[in-house]
């Protein structure tokens, strides 16, 4: 999600709409939550469930678009686990409590008859880093990451001196594909895209200048993986122009701008599995059609 928005303030592309553009980060799923509250940025990029949700609890924002269509994969120490239903009996790492990637892993796992807690135990940590660090040190054999992580990850044991230490590490389940297969639907789940909020959402004008440099920027970083590389490692001091020019490849087929009234129909498919298993997550019922930038 943040490449586009890195290369947006990095390029000048709304020097003409804007006297200062500023690409910042959120840490947590907390403080982004945060950060939309208290109104401090105009334009933010985030789950599409937490759009959903703050929208319906009164945050006044627009979903403009989703661009993010999947990012999420297994990362095992063991070849050959081709679905979550080849992790039963096993133990897997998980980022974030309560958040998108927990969120989708025990969607597809109970839609596939596997009960989370008896039939595969999940064993939390505070980030995808984290979750890495244990496979690396060997005190961890499987862990659900999103990209940049996954190819972070699988670069970092296959170089000295890590490797002396490392395990053979293999990008296990693609959660998109196991998507497609239990859902009978197309491999890609609207997971996240950009928000307008409050300071900016009435602003029609400028919101389409932001959504054509937006798809523009996109496409720019598709197009120009090592330069996209060298600017996220620029800008994020854990990243690696290498790691992030893998995922940019490992991704090509999940990163693509669709706005928000198109997307529409896959997100509310999406919002309907929350709704019937967790309603607070997406606010306890579908946003309207004003949520649709």
């Amino acid at each position: 999600m943040s490449y586009p928005l890195m290369r947006i303030a990095d390029s000048g592309a709304l020097s003409d709409v804007a006297e200062k553009v500023e690409f910042s980060t959120w840490k947590s799923p907390d403080q982004l939550r945060a950060m939309a509250i208290g109104g401090a940025v105009d334009l933010m990029a985030m789950p599409s469930n937490v759009a959903a949700n703050l929208y319906n609890r009164g945050v006044p924002l627009k979903l403009l678009d989703i661009t993010t269509w999947g990012l999420l994969w297994m990362v095992s120490r063991e070849k050959g686990l081709r679905t979550l239903a080849d992790f039963r009996g096993k133990e897997v790492v998980m980022p974030f409590r309560g958040d998108m990637p927990d969120i989708l892993f025990r969607l597809l796992a109970e839609k596939q008859g596997l009960q989370v807690g008896s039939d595969i135990k999940l064993r939390y940590v505070a980030s995808p880093i984290d979750a890495m660090q244990l496979l690396i040190t060997r005190r961890a054999d499987h862990a659900l990451l999103a990209e940049p992580a996954v190819s972070m990850g699988l670069r970092k044991t296959h170089s000295f001196p890590v490797k002396v230490i490392a395990p053979e590490l293999y990008r296990s389940v693609d959660l998109q594909q196991e998507w497609g297969r239990v859902f009978k639907r197309p491999p890609r789940i609207a997971q996240a895209g950009v928000a307008a909020l409050k300071g900016v959402q009435g602003d029609a004008p400028l919101l389409a200048r932001f959504e054509a440099e937006h798809a523009k920027a996109l496409q720019w970083c598709q197009d120009n993986p090592e330069q996209c590389g060298a600017m996220a490692a620029r800008h994020v001091e854990m990243l690696t122009p290498e790691g992030v020019t893998d995922a940019l490849a490992a991704t090509r087929s999940t990163m693509i701008w669709v706005d928000a009234a198109r997307a529409r129909p896959d997100l509310e498919f999406f919002y309907q599995q929350l709704l019937q298993r967790q309603p607070g997550l997406v606010g306890g019922k579908l946003p309207d059609a004003a949520f649709y930038g």
